[in-house]
Formats: structure tokens, C-alpha cells, sequence
């Protein structure tokens, strides 16, 4: 049967399917710098996104068929050339959709009612100080009847739209892929209880002129132009708030500080940075951004689903051979 090397961990029961269904698991990691000696013994490599599979690698092992990403970004894998080479290049976009949105809702709570300063500030003073913090945290608004644009309307976008509908909120998704997408909006446990909605995409422009809230979900590669940018924001209302669940680098972060600067933008929610695992002291300090460790996919059911999904996945490459 196949070798799995599982390089950067995997939830229980993905472990279990593919053990259960004969594979070789190994589950010890092998450190970066020795991948090049040790890799070939394998069959398959999953990783997150510790683990980076490039093209000197992939030349480096042509015994590999399948690599595995647990998750939805590729930015850690040579994708184009690992194709070239005829190796199967899987990921799981499916898994952790709602963990992602939920967190980017979580996040335009926060800077709508100052959750993120009023924690850190309600233990140090809140017993002397109590009422000057409620004063400044009075001004706070509500998500109910206002307008969120969503960049990137696949499975992420469309799971902030059906929790956006649910607050009562108008969607403004962009996408170059759709012009319109049917949304399911089914109620939890309740037989019999669904809306099916349709919404039709929108121009860039458009959304950038008329949303409150704003959030990315499209993929993003290091080193690309920001998709929100200076120019971007100089088109956005004043006071919007940008939230940034995506990648690192998808919006501008000079840009980001400066429109912050000017009220251009009240407030953002970020979970990713461009020098991660060392962001910018700027954004980490600023009053008016509620952050995040990277942690958009990190739940027990999103990791359990992510590890489901990749056993599937893999199962199925190697019954097909």
C-alpha cells in the first residue's frame, strides 16, 4: 500500500480513515532541510503550511503521486510544476468555509462595538474607571441594514453571505467567476426551514462606493499586487471597515494604516499579515484593527472536517489507479 508521510499533522479520525483503509502512515515530522534525503520513500506528503514542497523538491522525488494541502491556500506548493510532473496536487476548500466566515463576522462584531478594546481595557481600569469607558465605547453600530461587500464569492464568500443575510444585511458580492449565485440559507435543526436566495455580483467599483463592511475571500500569493490598496480605499464611503480573513498582503498594510489615519476607514479586523509570524508592531498596537493569530480554519470541527476530507480525497486518487 501507499506511504503518507503526514508532515504538519492531521485531525484523529483523518489518521484513522486512512489506517483504517490499509495506507502506511507516518505521522513523525521530517524537518525541511532533510525532506530532500527522506521524502522519496513516500508516496504522499501532507502538509499545512509549515511545510513548503517547491520545485527543487518535487525534481527531487519521483516516486510522490499526491500532495496533500490541509487547507485552502497553495502558496506553499510549486502547484503548476507538480502538475508538470504528473503529481496530484489536492486541498480542501470545503472543510473550513464557516470556521473562516464565522471568524470574519466575529471580527466586524468587534470593531463595531469595540470589543477588542474594551477586553483588554475593562481588566485594568474597568473598576475605577468604568464610566469613561462606557462613554467611549457608546458609539458602537450596528451590522443590521448595512450594506457588506464581499470579495471572492466561492465557498468562504458565500458562507459570510448566508450569516450576513441572517444579521439583516444588504450583499455586495465580487467575482469574476459568477454573475449571480443562488444562497441557501437553511435554519439549524428546523424541519422544513430554508430560504434560497439569489444574488447577482457587482462591479468593483460599485462595491467599493456603497459598502459599510467590506471582506476578502479570494486566494492571494505572496508578492502579488494588494487587492485593496490606496487606490482602492480613496473609493470606499468614509468609516467603512475592512476585515482581511485571506492572506497576508491582500490588503496593503501601508495603505491599511494611512486610511486609517485619515477616518477614511473607522476600523479593521485582521487575522493574517505579511511577515507572519512577526507582524508589523503598527497594526498589533493600533487601537482601531482587532486581530488574530492566523486562526480562520482552527476549530475541532473544521480540523476534523479538513482531515475527513483529505483521507477522502487521497482514498479516492489511489482507487482510481
Amino acid at each position: 500500500m501507499p506511504r503518507i508521510l503526514i508532515n504538519d499533522g492531521v485531525h484523529p479520525e483523518g489518521l484513522a480513515r486512512l489506517e483504517k483503509a490499509g495506507f502506511e502512515v507516518v505521522t513523525t515530522r521530517i524537518p525541511q532541510e532533510e525532506l530532500p534525503t527522506k521524502l522519496n520513500s513516500f508516496d504522499v506528503i501532507c502538509v499545512r503550511s509549515a511545510t513548503k514542497v517547491r520545485k527543487d523538491l518535487i525534481d527531487l522525488c519521483p516516486n510522490l503521486k499526491v500532495i496533500a494541502r490541509g487547507g485552502v491556500g497553495l502558496d506553499n506548493i510549486d502547484v503548476d510544476h507538480a502538475i508538470s510532473k504528473g503529481i496530484k496536487v489536492i486541498n480542501t476548500p470545503a472543510a473550513s468555509s464557516d470556521a473562516v466566515a464565522e471568524l470574519a463576522i466575529a471580527h466586524m462584531f468587534a470593531i463595531s462595538r469595540s470589543l477588542h478594546s474594551s477586553n483588554q481595557m475593562m481588566p485594568d481600569i474597568g473598576d475605577s474607571e468604568f464610566n469613561r469607558l462606557k462613554k467611549a465605547f457608546s458609539g458602537g453600530v450596528q451590522l443590521k441594514g448595512k450594506t457588506l461587500g464581499i470579495i471572492g464569492f466561492g465557498r468562504i464568500g458565500q458562507a459570510v453571505a448566508r450569516m450576513g443575510l441572517g444579521l439583516g444585511m444588504n450583499i455586495m458580492p465580487v467575482d469574476l467567476a459568477f454573475d449571480e449565485m443562488k444562497i441557501d440559507v437553511n435554519i439549524f435543526k428546523i424541519k422544513d426551514a430554508s430560504l434560497s436566495v439569489t444574488i447577482k455580483t457587482d462591479k468593483m467599483e460599485d462595491m467599493l462606493k456603497n459598502s459599510d463592511y467590506i471582506t476578502i475571500h479570494i486566494p492571494f500569493k505572496s508578492g502579488n499586487k494588494a487587492i485593496i490598496g490606496a487606490d482602492e480605499f480613496a473609493k470606499m464611503k468614509d468609516g467603512v471597515r475592512v476585515i482581511n480573513t485571506s492572506r497576508g498582503g491582500a490588503i496593503d498594510e501601508d495603505a491599511l494604516l494611512a486610511a486609517l489615519k485619515s477616518n477614511k476607514v473607522a476600523a479593521a479586523g485582521l487575522d493574517v499579515f505579511v511577515n507572519e509570524p512577526t507582524p508589523r508592531k503598527e497594526l498589533l498596537e493600533h487601537p482601531n484593527i482587532s486581530l488574530t493569530p492566523h486562526i480562520g480554519a482552527s476549530t475541532g470541527e473544521a480540523q476534523r472536517n479538513i482531515g475527513l476530507e483529505l483521507a477522502d480525497k487521497i482514498m479516492a486518487h489511489f482507487e482510481g489507479e
